[in-house]
């Protein structure tokens, strides 16, 4: 089954690129890796998923954060490789920030949330991926979770 095949199956439509913030753009394409730019978690409604692991959210609702990374990830990986996910040789590297209470230990728990989407739609040979989750004191926006991508794409 192909990438877009599994999106369809999941219900999934990636959004547009969104607008930069700052002073960066979305992704960077240097040989055959692809550098997505931290995506912070928003609500459907498109603005900041708001709040910190341990004080007023619990891992679950963190996973669900880190989900809808996962699919901003992908609508900004998909116009890197001018709409052809089917060009995603490997997800490389995923670095996950989640905002959480200084005993807050279930970052691993929260990033799984993006982890195991893009496993689902890449498939296990392209979508595992190494991976970093830690714990901040604090996101831009407030934002409880943004998660940043490196992707292999054929030429």
């Amino acid at each position: 089954m192909s990438v877009a095949e599994r999106l369809q199956q999941l219900g999934i439509a990636l959004p547009p690129v969104a607008i930069p913030a700052a002073a960066y753009v979305p992704f960077v394409q240097t040989g055959s890796l692809v550098f997505i730019s931290g995506h912070i978690a928003k609500k459907p409604d498109g603005q900041p998923w708001v709040g910190q692991l341990g004080v007023n959210m619990a891992t679950e609702e963190g996973q669900a954060a880190a989900r809808s990374i996962a699919i901003e990830l992908m609508g900004t990986l998909s116009a890197a490789v001018g709409g052809d996910l089917s060009r995603v040789k490997r997800i490389v590297k995923v670095m996950s920030l989640v905002n959480s209470a200084p005993t807050f230990t279930e970052q691993h728990l929260v990033t799984n949330g993006c982890s195991e989407l893009l496993g689902e739609v890449f498939g296990p040979e392209v979508g595992a991926h190494a991976r970093s989750a830690f714990g901040v004191a604090q996101i831009p926006r407030g934002a409880c979770v943004e998660i940043e991508l490196i992707a292999e794409i054929q030429a």
